[in-house]
């Protein structure tokens, strides 16, 4: 039998780019060479395409393969973008859709949609530079509605890339500003005190619908009052599952995330990240294209019920060849 030509899509001029060279480089190793032809496909970081180490236009750098294998993160990875290529391209691919992924990752969208469908979230207020408003203008706009500390966050950015704290009303313009101006929009979130938690989906999984992972705990350094990028970047986060949540907790967390899934419209799999409280999960972000590599979430989620990153990828793949 002829083995699946399979490309793996990692790198992306993103924020996440080395984080997606990780992932990649988990899923090239996860993948068989007895089933597969494995053709390692790497997007620098001003966008270009490489095919086996060697230059080429995005439609012959997948021109020769079966399916790909989406491992980017964040950018034109999860925007929809690379997804519209493939799809023109007529090359099948793991992860969701164009639309749902962009869903996904901004935000802003993505906040309004999981919010009308009931989900938890924290209280938030987003901007934009269209707006027009001087940022002690929109500060105000956020204290009347809710108040300090506040988490202030890019609109379409993940990997929690350029997240901070403004603990007082009076820092907030500020920082505020320095997020506008880097990213263009900005979302003002009300501090949520509780436990991290995140939960994966794979649809299809062991004949369920939609097979929901068991929660995970997120543990980062003891010095820092929220998760960053820089945690992931340096490796310093750690997935505790099976995890010390009760089991209604657990519950709450598997049925809020499950509804997210649903909500977006997303497709074989994703992964939910949460605030844990005493009034329930809150909902933080959803992620179209979650981390595979060693120092992700997800292969540990996967790790707890007995299976396997090549396990995942086999039944990921599957699907979308049939």
């Amino acid at each position: 039998m002829a083995r699946t030509v399979v490309g793996v899509l990692r790198g992306g001029a993103s924020s996440e780019y080395d984080l997606s060279l990780k992932t990649g480089g988990a899923i090239l190793n996860a993948l068989p060479e007895s089933d597969y032809d494995v053709r390692d496909i790497l997007i620098d970081k001003q966008g270009y395409w490489h095919s086996q180490g060697r230059p080429a236009e995005p439609h012959r750098a997948i021109a020769q393969v079966d399916v790909v294998v989406n491992g980017l993160h964040g950018g034109a990875g999860e925007d929809g973008r690379v997804q519209r290529i493939l799809e023109s391209a007529g090359i099948p691919y793991t992860g969701s859709r164009a639309h749902s992924s962009a869903l996904s990752l901004n935000k802003i969208q993505s906040g309004l949609a999981t919010s009308k469908a009931g989900i938890h979230r924290p209280r938030a207020v987003a901007f934009t530079l269209s707006h027009g408003m001087h940022t002690g203008d929109m500060s105000k706009f956020v204290f009347k509605r809710f108040g300090p500390p506040y988490m202030v966050k890019p609109g379409n950015e993940g990997a929690s890339h350029g997240i901070r704290l403004a603990a007082t009303f009076v820092e907030l313009p500020d920082v505020l500003g320095d997020i506008l101006d880097a990213f263009g929009s900005a979302i003002v979130e009300e501090f949520v005190r509780g436990d991290e938690a995140t939960v994966g989906i794979i649809e299809g999984f062991r004949g369920e619908e939609l097979y929901v992972l068991p929660p995970a705990r997120v543990v980062y350094p003891a010095t820092s009052q929220f998760l960053h990028f820089e945690h992931h970047r340096a490796g310093e986060v750690r997935h505790m599952v099976p995890s010390d949540f009760t089991d209604l907790e657990k519950k709450a967390l598997m049925d809020a995330a499950r509804r997210a899934h649903r909500t977006l419209g997303l497709s074989q799999f994703s992964r939910a990240d949460f605030i844990m409280t005493r009034r329930g999960p809150h909902l933080l972000e959803v992620n179209a294209l979650p981390g595979l590599h060693e120092h992700a979430a997800f292969p540990r989620m996967l790790e707890s019920v007995g299976a396997s990153l090549t396990d995942f990828l086999r039944h990921v793949i599957g699907g979308v060849r049939r």
